[in-house]
């Protein structure tokens, strides 16, 4: 089996060993080697990458007891010494981050009593779902300041190897999934804690935990946070958000609440203001197209392109409120889609429901609504003036 030297020294960020085997799966070419610095994937921790001789590791996965390390293409010799480099800044990131979890979960353990059932370390947030249904801000807050009072005190982390015999002589969090050698990560009369990731050597290396937000996921409470250098990277981030907007509102700091508070109430006055305008353009429009007709003919139809369906929808129901023998049939193309709408004073007997559903088929499409009212829609596979006088021909 591989030597683990992550367990022996998560701080090694170069090692030499020999490849024991080169392979293919369906995940693509790996190699197993005599000993390794490369995290595997597991316990919500993700996997190392770095450079092994000249090959980019993509993935490391332990599967059946054998870590396979992942390469883009094969060694042509796998024979001989070769040295490994690991990616520190994405392992010391890891670092930070379990750590972190660590200490915010157990926080909650210890405030709370409110158990963390699962994890996910994630590429900019770590998230932890806690054993219950609420929590307020002063939960957070309280479970967040001493996790980071732990930081602060640079209290050691320290790990051990026992068997399931020796579990009673440790207060756990909770019980090890796994029953043969077990590995306690430990911060003394705080947390005790079965885990198999990689820590550093003493809290204060975490730097910082900073809870972002939470909601509501499958009866518990999902958790977003951050921990260590990426605290840093979010505040450099947000600030930098802050001044755009301060920018762009034209506003400091502590009046853009209030400063978007009233561009999104003048905006929804103004967007009120447009549609009154737009009612009264689509009203002109429904009466101009009624006074072209000839006074025999009852017929309205007209085809369009770009526009909304809802305004062909206001303009046909205008025209038959003002004319009662009047039938209207208005077709769209917006993009690559058709859509019709057809209406009907209440003087015309003619089932409009019944006429379009003959033209569904023909690009598509399907529709409803009722004898005096109908609309529909579907693929252009035909033009629009085309649609229209299908329409019109099944009058």
């Amino acid at each position: 089996m591989t030597v683990k030297q992550y367990y022996q020294d998560a701080y090694m960020k170069s090692f030499q060993t020999s490849i024991q085997d080169q392979q293919q799966d369906e995940s693509g070419c790996y190699v197993v080697l005599e000993q390794t610095a490369f995290y595997p994937t597991g316990g919500g921790q993700p996997h190392d990458t770095g450079m092994l001789k000249d090959k980019w590791i993509t993935n490391v996965e332990e599967v059946n007891g054998e870590i396979r390390h992942y390469i883009e293409e094969p060694f042509k010799d796998i024979s001989g010494v070769f040295e490994g480099q690991i990616d520190w800044e994405r392992r010391f990131d890891h670092m930070q981050q379990h750590a972190g979890q660590h200490f915010l979960s157990a926080a909650f353990a210890e405030a709370f009593q409110y158990e963390t059932i699962s994890f996910h370390l994630g590429k900019e947030f770590l998230t932890i779902d806690l054993d219950v249904s609420d929590i307020n801000e002063s939960d957070a807050l309280q479970a967040e300041a001493l996790a980071n009072r732990i930081i602060r005190e640079g209290r050691p982390i320290e790990t051990k190897w026992i068997t399931e015999a020796e579990l009673s002589d440790y207060p756990m969090r909770k019980q090890p999934s796994v029953t043969d050698e077990i590995r306690l990560v430990i911060i003394p009369d705080f947390d005790y804690n079965g885990c198999g990731g990689t820590h550093p050597r003493s809290t204060s290396e975490v730097g910082a935990i900073k809870i972002f937000d939470w909601e509501k996921h499958k009866g518990h409470i999902r958790l977003q946070f951050v921990c260590g250098d990426r605290v840093l990277n979010q505040l450099h981030r947000k600030h930098g958000l802050l001044k755009e907007l301060t920018s762009v509102l034209q506003a400091p700091e502590e009046y853009m609440v209030p400063t978007a508070e009233q561009l999104i109430a003048k905006q929804k006055e103004q967007e009120k203001a447009l549609e009154g305008l737009k009612e009264v353009l689509l009203t002109y429009e429904a009466e101009g197209l009624i006074g072209v007709q000839k006074d025999v003919y009852t017929l309205i139809h007209k085809a369009y392109s770009g526009r909304p369906i809802q305004e062909l929808q206001k303009i046909a129901q205008h025209i038959v409120s003002k004319k009662e023998d009047a039938i209207v049939m208005l077709v769209v193309q917006n993009d690559q889609k058709l859509q019709f709408v057809a209406a009907k004073g209440s003087l015309p007997t003619i089932n409009l429901r019944e006429s379009a559903q003959k033209v569904f088929p023909l690009i598509n499409g399907k529709g409803g609504g009722k004898e005096a009212f109908v609309q529909g829609g579907g693929e252009a596979v035909i033009t629009k003036e085309e649609l229209l006088e299908k329409l019109v021909n099944e009058l």
